[in-house]
């Protein structure tokens, strides 16, 4: 009975201390029994799993006020149930506070069963698990409007450990030096999004992880992140039944490293962000030069732009970047520019600039038309220069006749390239 347990509990303490032996964890309530963990659980203590506790049928409610919970470790601490139907952490009608674990492992391995299926009472509450194991779950469960997680030295061993996150998420949720082996073959992911998922902040993770022949890493989609390059998958390791393959789409089914809210750098086994693209000259048309030394836009018969990652091509020769992070850039431009014999010719890297609805010069190159053999007068520009742009800025190029009112021809394959520095 819990009671009378926990009466037992107090005259080990009290007697101990009468004793001379060590002084008691006041905080502490040891558990080595289901019933430890049943009805109104105490906010102010740390529940500690002291070895493996079969919990049955039971659940454990997460109070209003939150709990915490420690072990020894994964190997020594755990908390079981093979029940089928069986929810291991619930919440009271009002809510859960936050979730604290370290040090011990679960295993609900029981059909239909979950370890979670909780609701946060205020939206700001956090779940943070440290050295956590989750072996041979038939699922995780579901998180529902915490406000941030985070697991470090995590791992998911065997089962279908998906963890389904639901409503409205203020912060974030960090796994980080995390392992995941051994899993059962499923249409499933390890992470989904449920009703209503969104995220204001980051989704980050690092993690090392073997995918069985149908399952992915995440199932998230562009409309679950509010703000752009929050999905940050950095330093991860995926390999699909031991083999890394990084153009596998079924990794994450429904978002690609390409999308603006897509952050994904450093990764072996599975695609990453390049935030940036090129533009270039595929046909030739002749920009008009109407008075010496004034910069006009470069004209083409067409411009061609390629692998664009959080940036647009809203108008002729224009690259326009769509995130407001990361704003660091450099462009790279290769030119070829046909004009009158030994003039000096200007080429001009432009910037809007959205936040002061004006245009700023980044740099001004110079090049003297080469008088070549035949009918090709060529001046020949080759530019890197770094820059910042924010949401909605955007490079162009100009280029201005500084000796006469020789018109200018940019040649096809003439190209300029923005990519993060």
């Amino acid at each position: 009975m819990p009671g009378v347990n926990r009466l037992l509990q107090d005259i080990l303490t009290a007697t101990e201390a009468a004793s001379g032996g060590a002084t008691p964890l006041l905080n502490r309530v040891r558990v080595t029994q289901a019933s430890d963990l049943s009805g109104v659980l105490d906010s102010d203590k740390e529940y500690f799993i002291d070895g493996v506790i079969d919990m049955g049928s039971q659940s454990v409610e997460i109070p209003q006020g939150g709990l915490s919970l420690a072990g020894y470790n994964f190997d020594v601490s755990k908390l079981i149930s093979s029940e089928e139907n069986y929810t291991m952490f619930t919440s009271p009608a009002g809510g859960s506070g936050n979730v604290l674990g370290k040090d011990y492992a679960i295993e609900v391995t029981g059909a239909a069963s979950k370890v979670y299926d909780i609701k946060s009472a205020t939206g700001v509450e956090a779940f943070e698990f440290a050295r956590i194991n989750y072996n041979d779950c038939s699922s995780l469960g579901v998180i529902d409007n915490y406000r941030q997680g985070l697991e470090v030295g995590t791992g998911r061993f065997g089962g279908k450990p998906e963890l389904t996150l639901t409503g409205t998420w203020l912060g974030g949720y960090f796994i980080d030096t995390s392992i995941v082996r051994g899993m059962i073959d499923g249409a499933y992911s390890l992470f989904a999004a449920g009703a209503g998922f969104t995220m204001a902040s980051r989704f980050r993770s690092n993690m090392n992880l073997d995918l069985p022949a149908n399952a992915s890493f995440f199932d998230f989609s562009p409309a679950n992140f509010v703000n752009p390059s929050t999905l940050q998958i950095q330093g991860a390791i995926v390999t699909r039944d031991g083999v890394f393959n990084s153009t596998d789409a079924n990794i994450a089914p429904n978002i690609t490293e390409t999308d603006l809210v897509s952050n994904w750098g450093e990764n072996n086994g599975m695609p990453n962000t390049f935030e940036g693209g090129s533009i270039g000259v595929t046909s030739e048309a002749t920009t008009a030069i109407n008075a010496q030394g004034v910069f006009v836009d470069i004209v083409a018969g067409s411009w061609t732009s390629a692998d664009l990652q959080h940036f647009d091509n809203p108008s002729n020769g224009e690259l326009r970047h769509l995130g407001n992070t990361p704003r660091d850039y450099k462009v790279i431009a290769d030119f070829t520019l046909e004009s009158g014999s030994n003039d000096d010719l200007s080429l001009r890297v432009l910037k809007w600039d959205d936040s002061a609805s004006s245009f700023v010069t980044v740099l001004d190159q110079s090049r003297q038309v080469n008088n070549l053999s035949g009918g090709r007068d060529v001046a020949f520009f080759s530019i890197n220069i770094n820059t910042t742009l924010d949401k909605n800025d955007y490079i162009k190029l100009q280029v201005a006749n500084q000796s006469d009112d020789s018109d200018v021809l940019a040649e096809t394959d003439s190209y300029y390239i923005v990519e993060q520095r």
